[in-house]
């Protein structure tokens, strides 16, 4: 028998759902308000939700997040009298059950509340005793809660898996628990990097080679996919394939076999796939860059990684993770942190996500020495411009509020408005306007950073190999 609760503003729905949920032999509880019913689901035990959109108090789609974050969180059956295509989209893509427009056949009502039961049923005798490991992986944030869901589901399957997200979110480390946690943990996890791939060497790379098969070849070589077999094959950067190895390497997604430069025989590798990229494919595929059929393949098992700005709640858990790491490498005792040293990284927006802040808290940590405590002062000065500036900023509403004329050393702090100085050619096609733009940006980069690769990587949210592959590619020259 489940617990069904039905979150719904009108008295005829809520009795005729209970009708229907005691009747397949469950018990059913009612709520008249958002606010009443997410007391009820957080107080635990419900196995299925039905929740109205519209409902005195709030929006019930807007409540679907707080929902998805709970443990052993209940399926959930939008149930709404307004059909809306862009608010059904929004709820698969947090995760319900089903979205159902009423007024609805009262079987089919009853057919998905059978078959979201018959779901959680098996989710949970799918879902062993074992717990993650979770080696280097930090965040108690929602966000990270859903991430690290999904990765166990990821780590229970054989698919493909595609993890999504900006430089320096983690993808790398994230494939690496993947495969800790995999049937595959005890084989090889191989990494090959798109973007480092050079068009004259990619196939030797991947697939092999045998001795005599070109100029320089003087000994058979194993290919980095065959390394993989019965591991974990790693794509970084996914999106930096060329469409020439990307057909290439899509037969071999396809049928696990490949022939190495030279040979005669073709040869097969058991190999799991994970790829990682920074980039839209989909937009991608639109612009007729990444082939679609890869796409397809690649995205059987999407995980999207929140970018440090939106779970900004474990700011100050991976700030001491990483301390703490970094004191125990150079055998010191752990550090104390000054309320300034946490309100400062606070103010920053972290382009770079995870790896920028680490690459700061490693600055700091060297900075203050053998200081006991990390203050403010220790951290980079573009860091600590930003909290003067911000304070700045705090203070002139109540400036203008008392009349008083904005000193000059608060004008002279404020940050400065961009100004588009690009030319906007409309008779080029778009993809060479991209291009100019794209080399006019790295120039204007390279200038402003005097051409410092860490800075590049960090202001551009890009990673280091695919910001080489793009200066290679505008024939931008670091002095």
């Amino acid at each position: 028998m489940a617990i069904v609760l039905v979150i719904d503003d009108d008295e005829r729905i809520l009795e005729t759902m209970r009708r229907v949920i005691e009747r397949m032999g469950h018990t059913a509880l009612a709520a008249p308000t958002l606010a009443e019913g997410l007391k009820r689901v957080e107080a635990g035990g419900v196995d299925v939700v039905f929740l109205d959109i519209r409902l005195p108090d709030g929006d019930g789609l807007a409540a679907l997040p707080a929902i998805k974050v709970l443990d052993d969180a209940p399926e959930v059956i939008i149930l709404t009298g307004q059909g809306d295509p862009d608010g059904a989209e929004l709820a698969i893509q947090e995760g319900v059950w089903d979205y159902l427009v009423k007024p609805t056949p009262i079987r089919e009502t009853m057919l998905t509340l059978e078959r979201a039961l018959l779901y959680r049923q098996e989710k949970r005798a799918s879902q062993g005793p074992a717990e993650l490991v979770l080696d280097g992986v930090v965040g108690l944030s929602p966000r990270m809660k859903g991430c690290y869901e999904e990765i166990g589901r990821a780590a229970s399957t054989t698919a493909p898996v595609l993890l999504v997200g900006e430089t320096g979110t983690g993808k790398e480390l994230v494939a690496r628990t993947i495969h800790a946690n995999s049937p595959r943990a005890t084989g090889p996890f191989v990494v090959i990097d798109c973007a480092s791939l050079t068009e004259n060497l990619v196939e030797s790379a991947l697939f092999g080679h045998k001795k005599g098969s070109f100029t320089g070849a003087t000994t058979d070589r194993t290919g980095l996919v065959a390394l993989a077999d019965g591991g974990t094959l790693f794509l970084d950067e996914v999106g930096e394939m060329t469409l020439s190895l990307q057909k290439a390497f899509l037969r071999v997604l396809q049928e696990r076999r490949f022939r190495p430069v030279g040979g005669v025989r073709e040869e097969s590798s058991d190999f799991r796939l994970i790829a990682a990229t920074n980039r839209d494919l989909e937009d991608m595929v639109q612009e007729g860059t990444f082939r679609q059929d890869l796409y397809f393949r690649l995205k059987t098992f999407v995980i999207e990684l929140p970018p440090l700005r939106e779970r900004s709640q474990d700011l100050k858990l991976l700030t001491m993770y990483r301390m703490g790491a970094l004191c125990e490498q150079h055998g010191m005792p752990p550090k104390r942190y000054d309320p300034e040293f946490f309100q400062a990284l606070a103010a920053h927006s972290w382009p770079g996500n995870v790896r920028e802040l680490f690459g700061v808290l490693e600055s700091a940590f060297h900075a203050a020495g053998t200081s006991p405590m990390l203050y403010a002062r220790h951290l980079p000065q573009n860091l600590r411009i930003a909290l003067a500036r911000a304070a700045v900023a705090r203070a002139r509403p109540m400036e203008s509020e008392a009349g008083e004329e904005r000193p000059a050393i608060a004008e002279a702090a404020a940050p400065q408005m961009p100004v588009d100085h690009m030319r906007v050619d409309v008779h080029l096609p778009l993809k060479a306007f991209k291009d100019e733009a794209e080399r006019a940006y790295l120039n204007a980069l390279a200038r402003e950073t005097g051409g410092d690769i860490e800075t590049m990587v960090a202001r551009s949210g890009v990673s280091k190999s695919h910001l080489y592959a793009l200066l290679k590619k505008s024939g931008v020259v670091l002095g």
